[in-house]
């Protein structure tokens, strides 16, 4: 019989409270189990020290007859001591997909093309003020009709004869 020490949910809706169990692999995740090892009160605060409550010595016993436990209950053996649970990690896992990829190659690409821009753009804009015009000369009205009409003709050009 394959043994597991794992959780088993308690409490209502969005309060948990769950009990370290060993159970048979095969019997359901709240249903039978051989014998309760310990709690775990998600909801206490980390440093309090009734957030996980192990009877150790029963977890040592049902641990050396072949229990295995699941990965949250070996992180809480690991924290007391009982068993060394080896650190998990996927590189592959966390490799960036190819549209991801292509999606970071555009950004950086975008990025060089703005860091450049500004670069181009900024040498005559040094320049710029030794020739800007004097405000006064910026708010004539001639610079904003066009070099041959005058105010009052642009105005009767508009009003074209119907016919």
């Amino acid at each position: 019989m394959a043994l597991k020490i794992r959780l088993a949910r308690g409490g209502t809706k969005k309060r948990p409270h769950y009990r370290i169990v060993v159970a048979d692999i095969r019997a359901p995740r709240d249903g039978r189990f051989l014998e309760k090892v310990g709690a775990y009160d998600p909801l206490i605060s980390k440093d309090d020290p009734q957030r996980v409550v192990l009877q150790e010595d029963r977890v040592r016993y049902w641990y050396e007859r072949g229990a295995r436990p699941t990965d949250r209950v070996a992180r809480f053996l690991d924290a007391a001591g009982i068993a060394v649970r080896k650190p998990r990690n996927n590189p592959q896992k966390a490799k960036p997909r190819a549209k991801t990829l292509e999606r970071i190659a555009a950004k950086e690409a975008a990025a060089a093309a703005a860091a450049e821009a500004p670069a181009e753009e900024a040498a005559p804009a040094e320049k710029a003020p030794a020739e800007e015009a004097s405000p006064v000369e910026e708010a004539t009205p001639a610079e904003e009709t066009s070099a041959g009409e005058s105010p009052a003709e642009e105005s009767s050009s508009k009003e074209a004869p119907e016919g």
